[in-house]
């Protein structure tokens, strides 16, 4: 008991002293991992400061089938096999316990009124959490216009296609955004795939037309920026679609093979211009469209690593999540199987894959491909450390607790604290250099030639003056919630 007690001791003054190491540091935290603008999700989506180290941590101790899972937004019936469409009961935990997906995604075939909407959710999220899952994105298609499965089935704000309100201008394209993510967040959604940043430029489209915001590059890039800030302002995901840009296509890819003819550099000039403009607002989200573009792949984009990774990663910069369209359209199915499909999703760089035709294939090929090779696992753990990050945003993720014997000395004591630390600022982005040092003098960092509290404060104030804003918090090293 008194061990016990000399324990809890040393574990409340360690708080102390990093509690009052973090308010001397204060003052050098400069939150500069974020766009200037203030609107904009953080340069690298990944995360900033000991959350991110946390979820990293996390991700490496998850196991791979866990892992697998949190890559798949579904149906709730694709979930179960074909029941729960309106309800979630027994079937939706059970399932959620044999395959902890990231997500559900739900139509007007699972709506029928705003209750029972909220209970559906609330059901499903209760469900969850019983299982032991990190929680879930919930998204909805509520584009406004003809896609609005809301405003159809539970009779949320209506709206006209947003092509009519084109020449209202960016104040009106805002406000539309707005209530259109207040009315579903409302409802218990977190995640809309709106809006939509496709351009009507081919008068033949018919699967996009009046979807479009406009049927001018320009025009349509300066409505989607302040789209996506209606929709982050908000409080709820949203998703521009479908990179690299559908609107010039004469097919339908629910059907089968869509093609854009354009040369590359007229896509890039052109089509790019909205999902540029949306992706420096913040969107948090991509849609990766099942268009072929015969200038830059002879894939589908959608399973092209040259156009997933080289053009929307790479070339555009974004580094938030990349999600595909629904992998049971007739563009995908009518090539590739369920399980393959899926592994080429991956392989392209894509973090969640949207509705595949079949889930249990999809997961096993995947966590095949995994064991043979063909994937390394640390690609894997990259799209499910997004995916974490992004969901720690508005939700509460289960992380890995730094708590304990982390040097393995047999002690919680101050040591452990350094030993963290060290290895955190160390391993961080772009301060391993800064660090060698601290590292070589393991938990005697300060050089007094003693291991004690002053080591983790050293640690703390070296690691706020030198980086670029940190959210390290003395409650979060401790497992803690804020």
């Amino acid at each position: 008991m008194l061990n016990k007690r000399m324990k809890n001791l040393k574990y409340r003054s360690l708080t102390a002293v990093l509690v009052t190491a973090e308010i001397a540091a204060s003052s050098f935290l400069m939150g500069a991992d974020y766009a200037d603008n203030g609107n904009s999700v953080p340069k690298n989506a990944a995360g900033t400061g000991l959350t991110s180290y946390r979820i990293a941590q996390t991700v490496k101790k998850m196991p791979l089938h866990e892992k697998v899972c949190q890559m798949f937004v579904v149906r709730p019936e694709e979930l179960t096999g074909g029941a729960d469409y309106k309800s979630a009961t027994a079937a939706t935990r059970d399932c959620l316990k044999e395959y902890p997906v990231g997500g559900l995604v739900y139509t007007s075939l699972n709506l029928s009124s705003q209750t029972q909407v909220r209970q559906l959710i609330s059901d499903t999220a209760g469900y969850a959490e019983e299982n032991g899952c990190n929680p879930l994105f919930y998204c909805v298609d509520e584009e406004g216009g003809n896609v609005a499965r809301c405003a159809y089935s539970v009779h949320t704000t209506a709206f006209s296609p947003m092509y009519n309100y084109r020449n209202m201008g960016t104040v009106r394209a805002y406000a539309n955004a707005r209530t259109i993510g207040g009315d579903i967040g409302s409802l218990g959604f977190n995640v809309d795939f709106a809006p939509v940043a496709d351009v009507w430029s081919n008068q033949q489209n018919t699967v996009i037309g009046t979807r479009a915001y406009s049927d001018s590059f320009t025009q349509a890039a300066e409505l989607l920026g302040q789209a996506v800030k209606g929709f982050r302002d908000s409080e709820v995901y949203c998703t521009l679609k479908h990179f690299p840009g559908h609107g010039d296509t004469v097919e339908d890819s629910h059907d089968g093979m869509a093609v854009a003819h354009k040369p590359a550099d007229e896509i890039r000039a052109n089509e790019y211009l909205p999902f540029e403009s949306g992706i420096k607002a913040g969107a948090e989200f991509v849609m990766v469209g099942h268009i072929t573009v015969p200038a830059m792949d002879t894939l589908p984009a959608s399973l092209s690593e040259k156009i997933v990774t080289g053009e929307l990663r790479e070339k555009l910069g974004f580094d938030g999540i990349i999600i595909t369209d629904a992998l049971g359209m007739g563009a995908i199915i009518n090539e590739y199987g369920s399980g393959e499909a899926a592994v080429m999703a991956v392989e392209a760089g894509n973090d969640i894959l949207l509705s595949p035709q079949n889930l249990p294939e999809a997961v096993s090929c995947i966590e095949e491909a995994v064991k043979s090779g063909r994937i390394p696992e640390s690609r894997i753990d990259e799209s499910v450390e997004r995916i974490l990050s992004m969901k720690s945003r508005k939700m509460k993720i289960k992380l890995e607790s730094l708590t304990g014997d982390v040097n393995d000395d047999g002690k919680i004591d101050s040591r452990d604290a350094s030993a963290v630390l060290a290895e955190y600022a160390g391993t961080s982005a772009g301060r391993a250099e800064s660090f060698s040092e601290i590292q070589k003098k393991a938990a005697d960092v300060n050089g007094d030639g003693k291991v004690d509290s002053r080591d983790a404060s050293a640690i703390l104030m070296y690691y706020a003056k030198s980086s670029a804003g940190s959210d390290i918090m003395p409650d979060e090293f401790f497992g803690r919630d804020k």
